[in-house]
Formats: structure tokens, sequence, C-alpha cells
């Protein structure tokens, strides 16, 4: 298929993958270094930069030369950077404020300076590609030059990847461990410069900011893992910019920039809601999961005391099912409907937790029984803890220990079960259970 293609749009298509690639790269970088601005302050600064390059080959009488108008940009794009960290480092103003400065005086100086070249013949022609973008207009020497900056990109983050982890996630560690802070903030404005630049021409300087943030924060909704979201995040660079430069060349003025930016744009709706990590969707999967199995606990539990209550709850050591217990009762305790709880159930029942009647009850399998005892024995530990060391009130305790039981950690559990006798295998609960009479506040044990 890609020999198939002209050789113009092979080179374009070469080229645009390139900076897809490098871009999604170091964009990972610089969302985790919260620095994804700075992107876009270098890349309006690289404008007046471009337009004197313009201008100076206008007064030189020479023709445009590609590698002078990128070194322009890429001096202008260094100093604005510059400019940002001396602001915020000497001038002490905040990054956003310094951002905004150097973005606004940088781009409305290289605005002046578009329009005095406009009135300089015919050497300011084009100027807009670079502002817009073209990928049309690229040449084999800009193939090579963004092949170059993703190796170049690519071999800085195998040679360094773990020093600018440590900057991202902790710059006070790298600094108290003698890790040059300042000189990695350079590397990666110079990285940034060096994306700018090359992306002058497929995307333009308005939307080259879009390619570097936007793949990034795609690959975030995937994985947490760096090394995963870097290889996500230059995957998903590389397709959007070859989908939209093979859309541009397919479909007649459909401008290459934009579709390119539209596609990575769609990439990250898709990861905002289907990203397995932190995908919408499967967010709200895991928690209606997890309501459905701290209410399954809660049926557990709820069933057992009424057992309890009854004195019908069978000994550990006897292998059979418990008596049957109405839905209708155990609703009520949970203020549940009837047809959720009956949805519980039936879950439950797949586990062999539980065996639904066609009565409208419930028998606890000799699996549930056991279940049911340790959900209450750690709601119970949870709860005598809060009464005896937090001096929170026996009916707040029962309320909060709601609450607090899905989270305990093992090593919790452990330091719970010391404060209990360890020859008692149900404790007793330190409030009236609500299927019982109410007991006289001499019959309430003071400690477990």
């Amino acid at each position: 298929m890609f020999l198939g293609l002209e050789y113009n749009t092979r080179v374009v298509l070469l080229g645009t993958t390139f900076l897809g690639c490098a871009c999604g790269l170091l964009g990972v970088y610089l969302l985790l270094r919260r620095r994804a601005l700075l992107g876009d302050a270098i890349s309006h600064a690289t404008l007046p930069g471009v337009a004197l390059a313009f201008l100076w080959t206008a007064a030189q009488d020479a023709e445009k030369s590609l590698s002078v108008i990128l070194m322009g940009a890429a001096v202008s794009g260094t100093l604005g950077g510059l400019t940002v960290l001396a602001l915020r480092h000497a001038g002490k103003i905040r990054e956003d404020a310094a951002l905004g400065i150097v973005l606004s005086v940088f781009f409305g100086a290289g605005v002046a300076l578009v329009k005095i070249g406009q009135h300089v013949g015919g050497q300011a022609s084009g100027l807009d590609r670079f502002i817009y973008g073209r990928a049309a207009a690229m040449t084999s020497e800009s193939v090579w030059l963004n092949g170059a900056a993703a190796l170049f990109i690519v071999l800085v983050v195998l040679s360094l990847g773990k020093e600018l982890k440590l900057l991202c996630f902790d710059q006070q560690l790298a600094r108290s461990q003698g890790w040059p802070v300042v000189l990695l903030d350079l590397l990666l404005m110079v990285l940034v410069v060096a994306v700018t630049v090359v992306g002058l021409q497929a995307v333009g300087l308005l939307m080259i900011i879009a390619l570097q943030v936007t793949p990034a924060a795609s690959s975030r909704f995937w994985t947490h893992k760096l090394s995963l979201m870097l290889i996500i995040s230059a995957m998903i660079g590389a397709i959007s910019c070859a989908g939209g430069t093979l859309l541009s060349a397919e479909v007649d003025k459909l401008p290459s920039g934009a579709t390119i930016v539209l596609l990575a744009c769609g990439a990250f709706a898709i990861s905002f809601v289907f990203g397995t990590e932190r995908g919408v969707w499967w967010q709200f999967a895991r928690q209606r999961r997890l309501r459905h199995q701290q209410d399954q606990q809660h049926l557990l539990r709820v069933a057992c005391e009424y057992l309890e209550c009854r004195s019908e709850l069978p000994e550990a050591i006897e292998n059979r099912s418990s008596s049957p217990v109405p839905l209708g009762d155990l609703a009520k305790q949970r203020d549940w409907s009837l047809a959720y709880l009956r949805r519980l159930c039936k879950r439950l029942q797949s586990s062999g937790v539980v065996v639904l009647g066609a009565d409208r009850t419930i028998q606890l399998t000799p699996r549930g029984l056991t279940l049911a005892r340790q959900v209450v024995r750690y709601h119970r530990l949870l709860e005598h803890y809060m009464v005896t060391s937090a001096e929170a009130l026996a009916g707040q305790a029962d309320r909060e220990a709601d609450y607090l039981e899905h989270g305990l950690l093992p090593e919790h559990l452990a330091e719970l079960e010391g404060l209990l006798d360890a020859q008692s295998l149900l404790p007793p609960s330190p409030h009236p259970l609500k299927l019982t009479p109410p007991l006289s506040e001499e019959s309430l044990p003071d400690k477990i």
C-alpha cells in the first residue's frame, strides 16, 4: 500500500509519521512535568524568527531556504524558552504568568513582522504555511529533519529515562541526590524547540502544541506505567499524523495540519471514554462492580445477624445450610428494593454462596455461612475499635464501619484481630441489633 502511493505522498507520510512519534514521546515528559504550556509558548515564540528569516533573505536578494527559516525559528524559540526560565527563576514570577508574557509578546512581535514581510515582494509568499501548516510542501530534507529529531528524542529517552522520570515525579528528590535539575530542564526545553521547529511545516506553530500534548494525555487513560505511556503516546502521534496525511492527500482542499490534530483529538476522545485505567466507561464499571461487592457483603451480614437474632445460626463446624431468611425482612434492613435484592442474590447464588428459594427466601450455604461470619466478625471488630479507642458512639460506629470495612488491608485486619479474644468466633455486637429487643446497658460488653 505504501509503495502504491505517489512519491510526494510517501515523502510527506514518512515526515509526518516521524514527527508524530517524536511529539508523542516528548509530550509524555511535558505532561508529567506539568510543562504542557511550555511547548505552546515556544511554538508561538518561533514566529518572529520565521518572519526575520524571510526578511533577511529578501534583503539579501537570495532564494528562500528552508534551513535558514528553520534556523531563525530555532533561535527565536530558544530565546522564548530561555526567557520563560529566566522570568521564573530570576524574576520569581509564577510559571503561568511567565508563559503568558512570553507567548503574547513574541507572538505579537511575530505578527507585526509578518505584516512587514507582506510588503516585501514575493519573497514573503508562503509565510502562512508555517503558521497553519502545509504538509504537502514538505521535501525530502524535511523528512530527514523529522527522522533525525525522532531518533534524537528516542536516544535521549533511552539514555536519560531514569533521570527524566525522577525529574517529572519528584524534583526535590532529584535535587537532593545531586542531579542537575536545571540542565535537565534546559534539555527538555531544547527538545521542545527541536520538535516545534521541525513540525512547523507539517502542522504549523498554532497547532503543534496539540500534537505534543494530546497523544500524551490520551496515553494516560490506558496505563500508569511510564514505559507503556511512552509507547502508546508515540503510536497515537504517529497514527494521527499518518492518517491525517493520507486523508489530506485523498480529499481535496482538506488541510493536513488541522486533520492531524482532529484525528489526535479523536484518539483522545476514545481514550477518555474507553481507556482501561482512567477511562470514564471503565471507571463507571469498576465503581458499579465495587458497589455490588459491598452490597453483597452487607447482604451476608444482615442475613447472618437475622439468623443470630433468632438463635438459628448454625455452629461453624456444622456442614449444613442455614434456615430460610425472608427477602422482605432483608430488604427493610438496607432500604433495598426487592428487585435489586433478587439481583444480588442471583449473583451470590452463581458463586455458591446462597440458594434462592421460590417463596422469596434465601438460605446461606456452608460456604455462605463461613463468608457471612467473616464479614460480621470484621465489621464488629471495627465497631469495637471505634467505640473503645476512637470514643465513638455505638450507633455512629455501626454507620462508620459500613464505609470503612471495605477498605481494610490485611495488616489492618491482623491488628484488629489482636484486640479480640482468640477463642471468640463471632464477637458480640457493641449495640443492640435492629432485629432484637433492646438490650440493657449492663448487658453491653465494655471491651473485647
